[in-house]
């Protein structure tokens, strides 16, 4: 028996969202703890799976709410790491109507950047049924180090590795690096979440199927699962595919964290089969049940706190398959 169920190594921010404005005039934000590995393990951890978090924050105000924040969810924290030094990593999210979002980092540097490979306890990683990572851990040398630290100790312990490419463009210096950072992630991992932007970005082609298709042929990716925002999402298995369109029921506020969201509720489904022997009926099954979770995700504020519960999204799938 593994320690936990799934292990993520990466930033753990907050994402300050826009709630309207004071009688003043001035623009309100609200403070969400966020960052997509953490994001990952909220879900895991609504669906009563074990989680350890390797990251870190600063020694300051907005650090001790996010360790606070991680307790009170009772996500795992043994590798969270302080930095004395530099500040936490800060986030302004900005939603437009049509869906898309604006992203203003303050990370220059940023506490989640700052972790160092002598930091990431190689047995965290080879106690874990699975390892979660994306590339925002791997745009500055030192925790790209730790990074490929992380990755190596899992795939020579053989447990599963999985990966979010999780392109955010500002924070790259330039695009070539962060695509040879994205195909590194590609080249590792047995289960892999992609948005269809992302797909295009590295194949260009628009086409989801076709982009998908080159990823493979490229790549020893075991499960590529392919998001497509209000239109559905994707799995690529083997010698099948299958297709769920997305929960179109209203009440959406904003889309921060509905990615990782479906990421995390797939790797929660993948926990209870053999990634070797999945049927098509399986992975409609976990496409299901990721794309309810990801809509409920979207009909509330912020991430690591809105993460839906497990009947919540049983009741939401089965009533609308």
């Amino acid at each position: 028996m593994k320690q936990y169920d799934v292990t993520a190594l990466g930033e753990l921010l907050i994402d300050f969202t826009y709630t309207g404005t004071s009688e003043q005039g001035n623009s309100l934000l609200e403070a969400n703890p966020g960052g997509a590995p953490c994001n990952v393990l909220a879900m895991l951890n609504k669906c009563k799976r074990s989680t350890n978090f390797i990251g870190k924050v600063g020694k300051d105000q907005f650090g001790y709410l996010l360790r606070d924040t991680l307790a009170d969810l009772k996500i795992g924290m043994d590798g969270l790491c302080f930095d004395e030094e530099v500040r936490t990593t800060l986030a302004f999210v900005k939603n437009f109507e049509n869906g898309d979002r604006d992203f203003a980092f303050y990370r220059n540097p940023g506490a989640d950047m700052m972790l160092t490979a002598e930091e990431v306890e190689e047995e965290q990683i080879k106690n874990s049924r699975i390892f979660h990572f994306g590339t925002l851990s791997m745009t500055h040398e030192g925790v790209c180090l730790a990074t490929e630290k992380a990755v190596d100790a899992a795939k020579e312990a053989g447990i599963l590795v999985s990966f979010d490419p999780n392109l955010r463009v500002p924070l790259w210096k330039d695009l070539q690096t962060a695509k040879e950072k994205m195909e590194y992630g590609l080249s590792k991992c047995d289960i892999c979440k992609i948005s269809e932007e992302e797909v295009e970005f590295l194949t260009g082609e628009k086409e989801i199927e076709n982009g998908a298709q080159i990823l493979r042929k490229r790549f020893p990716v075991k499960f590529l699962l392919v998001t497509a925002g209000a239109e559905g999402s994707y799995a690529f298995y083997k010698d099948q595919k299958a297709y769920q369109p997305s929960f179109k029921l209203g009440g959406t506020i904003e889309t921060t964290g509905a990615g990782d969201t479906f990421c995390g509720s797939i790797l929660h489904q993948l926990l209870d089969r053999e990634i070797e022997h999945l049927t098509e009926a399986d992975l409609k099954e976990m496409l299901l049940f990721a794309n309810a979770a990801a809509y409920l995700v979207t009909t509330k504020k912020g991430a690591i706190r809105s993460m839906p519960e497990i009947d919540e999204v049983w009741k939401i799938a089965e009533k609308n398959k």
